[in-house]
């Protein structure tokens, strides 16, 4: 790869091999060498923007979780070396929460959760990100419900004039990553039946996936069936009806000896006026930024990994309602 250190032999092994060397093998300063300096760094729980700031959560993470493993399940990405590439990393987190922090006092919960990192690299660096947590299946294991963990939050932040803001488009800082993805035929099949649902042509779940699909979804969640997918999608879109729905990046891949797949990153950004499984309306403007992987098989949509932060989520509603 042109531009990259020769030791890795493609761009998922350099998104696989830098992600342990900074957490696993504890190789931190090396971020001084893989991030840009002044790197964007998005989840939904805030905007990160320069190194320092990834080092200091970087390190406080580890102080919190000090056995942290990142196992690396897919990378599905899209670009070149010469002028980039977009990595959709989708990670299975193993870790004990033995050191206080941004969860609270160590409990010595044993954790296992997903997470999606969308990463642009050019000449052996990072310098864009977009990264969602499964905060749902983290505060869940920890005994918290993600409203309640949210209302804590925002307490333990010093309430609601001085606490972190999750992240909106109008926080948000121009990267020099300016790609949407590729025109691969499945990440457009993907985007078109993600589309559809978000339409609310729920028939699209019946025709596109799978009978005996696989289904990861937030909090922790493992589901089978096309039953499943509709109750997951209608009990989202529910929450949000009015919201406007984006296609923010996609990617379809065809690799030897893998399935068909493809990564979408999408948004929701609109009211909190409907019920679904974010309760009663409040009418709170809310933001969400969320994730898919999807593998295709002979017929249709086999596995489905999907990823939003469900804590940020309660966060905005709580702000705005004052219920705290």
């Amino acid at each position: 790869m042109k531009g990259f250190d020769p030791k890795f032999r493609d761009f998922p092994d350099y998104i696989i091999g830098i992600t342990r060397e900074i957490w696993e093998d504890r190789g931190i300063a090396t971020l001084h060498d893989y991030y840009a300096p002044d790197i964007i760094v998005r989840s939904p729980a805030s905007i990160v923007v320069g190194n320092e700031g990834v080092i200091a959560a970087t390190m406080a993470t580890l102080s919190e979780f000090p056995d942290r493993t990142l196992l690396p399940e897919d990378v599905i990405w899209s670009g070149t070396p010469e002028e980039g590439m977009l990595s959709s990393h989708r990670i299975f987190s193993t870790a004990t929460h033995a050191g206080d922090g941004v969860y609270g006092p160590a409990s010595g919960t044993k954790l296992g959760y997903r997470i999606i990192a969308d990463c642009h690299a050019i000449d052996n660096q990072i310098n864009d990100e977009w990264l969602i947590r499964d905060q749902g299946a983290i505060v869940r294991q920890m005994g918290w419900e993600p409203k309640s963990y949210a209302r804590d939050l925002i307490a333990r932040e010093d309430g609601p004039d001085a606490c972190v803001r999750p992240f909106t488009p109008s926080v948000d800082r121009p990267g020099p990553y300016k790609g949407k993805g590729n025109d691969n035929e499945w990440g457009a099949r993907h985007g078109d039946l993600l589309t559809r649902i978000m339409n609310a042509d729920m028939r699209a779940i019946g025709a596109e996936y799978d009978r005996g699909c696989h289904l990861e979804l937030p909090g922790g969640v493992t589901e089978h069936g096309p039953g499943a997918a509709d109750r997951f999608w209608m009990g989202l879109r529910a929450s949000f009806p009015s919201a406007e729905f984006r296609i923010e990046h996609q990617i379809g891949l065809d690799d030897p000896l893998m399935p068909p797949r493809s990564a979408l990153r999408w948004s929701l950004s609109g009211r909190h006026d409907g019920w679904g499984v974010f309760g009663r309306p409040t009418g709170a403007e809310v933001y969400v930024m969320g994730a898919c992987h999807a593998e295709f098989g002979p017929r249709g949509l086999r596995r489905d990994y999907v990823i939003y932060d469900e804590t940020s989520i309660w966060k905005q509603i709580l702000l705005q309602t004052g219920d705290l």
